[in-house]
């Protein structure tokens, strides 16, 4: 059914969700967007489902953004790009709004798009060894549809120390900063993750829903208009000078023209 991510929803109605392209670092390509954003809505729609754990395959949890699809809307037309910057918008706000609880098992590292997946968790526990970083601004490129849900987690104060820098950060940092909740070592990833899913399982699920979407109405606005000014900002930075050579640099393997020698 899908190619780019796998589901397992167990006896108990707990559905495990993996970002499956391990060989690719589990980097956010053009299907696996798709298939999340179905996945989402299929999810929340299920009556048997209690809550979801979204984890990756691999070593990595998420890479962020697949190059490939980040040097196909380089070389897009201006509509093109923001039909599939819309996509992405998309997607992280159908995760978000996911009407399950969420758990993130963070088995790896996660960067840029990988950061926001983490975000847009409920509670994410990540593994003492991982390392995670805002690396956009590495390639020309800004951290943006994923932006609002960064933010809400981490607040403006924090986000400013990490998220225009492309700084790589540890586990503990990343628990200090607010976007991972626990840090456990990787053999008791497992049972943490137990941990916050069982409480859900004694709770109605109309009830979850419904303090989860209260949740997020009473915390930072992410809507429409919102979306609409990432996916502007998105496209505004894919058009420019600096992205291309950014991109460029990062496919031929070398500095781009404007880092400075160290």
């Amino acid at each position: 059914m899908f190619e780019t991510i796998a589901l397992d929803i167990d006896a108990r109605g707990v559905a495990t969700l993996t970002l499956d392209r391990a060989e690719k670092h589990n980097a956010l390509s053009a299907r696996m967007i798709a298939e999340l954003t179905q996945v989402a809505g299929q999810l929340s729609a299920d009556d048997t489902v209690r809550a979801v754990v979204l984890t990756g395959a691999g070593k990595t949890f998420c890479a962020g953004g697949d190059l490939g699809w980040m040097q196909d809307q380089m070389a897009a037309d201006s509509e093109t790009r923001f039909v599939e910057a819309r996509k992405l918008a998309e997607m992280l706000q159908a995760m978000n709004t996911l009407a399950k609880p969420l758990i993130g098992a963070l088995q790896g590292n996660a960067f840029g798009g990988g950061v926001g997946m983490a975000s847009v968790c409920d509670v994410a526990i990540g593994v003492d060894t991982l390392k995670m970083g805002l690396t956009e601004t590495r390639l020309g490129l800004i951290p943006a549809t994923i932006g609002p849900y960064v933010i809400a987690r981490m607040g403006e104060a924090q986000a400013r120390r990490v998220f225009m820098s492309a700084r790589l950060f540890d586990a503990s940092e990343a628990a200090a900063l607010g976007l991972l909740s626990r840090v456990v070592p990787a053999t008791e990833l497992a049972q943490a993750v137990e941990a916050e899913v069982a409480p859900y399982l004694s709770c109605g699920p109309g009830a979850v829903a419904s303090a989860k979407a209260l949740v997020r109405q009473l915390g930072p606005r992410i809507d429409d208009s919102v979306i609409d000014q990432t996916i502007r900002a998105l496209v505004d930075r894919w058009e420019t000078d600096e992205a291309q050579e950014g991109i460029t640099a990062f496919f031929e393997k070398r500095k781009p023209d404007w880092k400075t020698p160290v």
